[in-house]
């Protein structure tokens, strides 16, 4: 929905950060690493390639990665021969998703100082790494990029724990926050809901990617009434620390998020309570030369027909792989059920 490439550029001051990009916001930073985790070894590797191979070879969907396989294009290989190189960018793993057996790139905004991460390890020496840190992130990180990064040094302590994977059971990692946090009023904050209905009014099936965004636009639409245009909320929302919660995804079709938005954050209020709001001018984040607005994409395009919530995907009708009739669409099947309940 905004495609246009923005940012917003952020000034520290002690432990609080300020943007003349987005005006009238102040906040504490949660210092973090968006990336943390030891290596795989070439069993759990090999697993990897496979699984997502899979996934993208099952996808029908046009001009959308639902998955990045390894690419020999541009391998940083440090000081490896021809052939380990041909080898590492044939089998390496891409590294921007996390892994439930390694952890990686998962964007834990929580996992800030004087925390404690347990750790599967798959080759000796661990050959642990971390970075990316953020001064601060919303959780979901929802403009990509969006988190506030910063350059930094991390001191970790590292103990090993014998026979830790089987006593802990560890299929993927477990972490205790540390003691600082940034704190806010329960009763200065509104939490924004949001369904497995997209924008358009079409219902998807428990998706809760669908859900989230549907209430960070909730979020970004408040925000206008302040004098904030979409991609200064956009922005913010990555980087300020909001809360994302899973609510109910039990309850078919529609799984439910809340997105919470602090008072705090700014310095007037913008509680229900206190309508109306002055309504001002705020400014804009900033854009590539010679673009003063970023673009607003209303459609969601072809792809968003599909749902991928609960493991399944609204079918299309007609011949697939091997010439076989696939079953029948959603919409076909609705119906039937529809006028079969209506017979007496």
């Amino acid at each position: 929905m905004y495609p246009s490439a923005a940012k917003a550029i952020w000034d520290f001051e002690g432990i609080f950060c300020t943007s003349r990009h987005i005006p009238g916001v102040k906040f504490a930073g949660l210092i973090h690493p968006g990336i943390l985790g030891c290596a795989p070894s070439a069993e759990v590797l090999a697993t990897w390639n496979q699984r997502e191979g899979e996934l993208i070879a099952a996808n029908r969907l046009e001009d959308r990665d639902v998955a990045l396989p390894p690419n020999p294009t541009n391998v940083h290989a440090g000081t490896a021969d021809a052939e380990l190189k041909a080898k590492i960018g044939k089998e390496g793993a891409r590294t921007i998703p996390g892994r439930p057996e390694h952890g990686g790139n998962c964007d834990i905004k929580n996992l800030s100082r004087g925390s404690k991460v347990y750790l599967p390890v798959h080759v000796d020496g661990a050959k642990f790494s971390v970075g990316d840190l953020h001064f601060s992130q919303g959780d979901g990180e929802i403009s990509f990029c969006g988190a506030i990064e910063m350059a930094g040094v991390i001191t970790i302590n590292f103990k090993v724990i014998p026979n830790g994977v089987a006593d802990l059971g560890l299929k993927s990692p477990i972490y205790i926050p540390g003691p600082v946090e940034p704190q806010f009023s329960p009763g200065r904050t509104i939490y924004f809901e949001g369904f497995s209905v997209d924008h358009n009014g079409k219902q998807h099936y428990m998706d809760v990617n669908v859900a989230y965004r549907e209430a960070c636009l909730r979020a970004i639409e408040y925000l206008r009434r302040f004098g904030y245009n979409d991609y200064q909320s956009y922005l913010l929302l990555g980087c300020a620390p909001i809360q994302g919660h899973v609510a109910g995804i039990v309850d078919i079709p529609n799984a439910c998020v809340t997105l919470s938005l602090q008072d705090e954050l700014f310095d007037f209020d913008i509680l229900p309570a206190a309508f109306p709001h002055e309504k001002k001018d705020r400014g804009n984040c900033a854009f590539e030369t010679g673009v003063t607005m970023g673009r607003v994409v209303d459609g969601t395009g072809k792809n968003s027909e599909f749902s991928f919530g609960g493991g399944m995907t609204y079918k299309q009708g007609g011949e697939v792989g091997g010439g076989k009739k696939e079953e029948e669409s959603v919409a076909e099947k609705t119906a039937n059920l529809v006028l079969g309940s209506s017979v007496v």
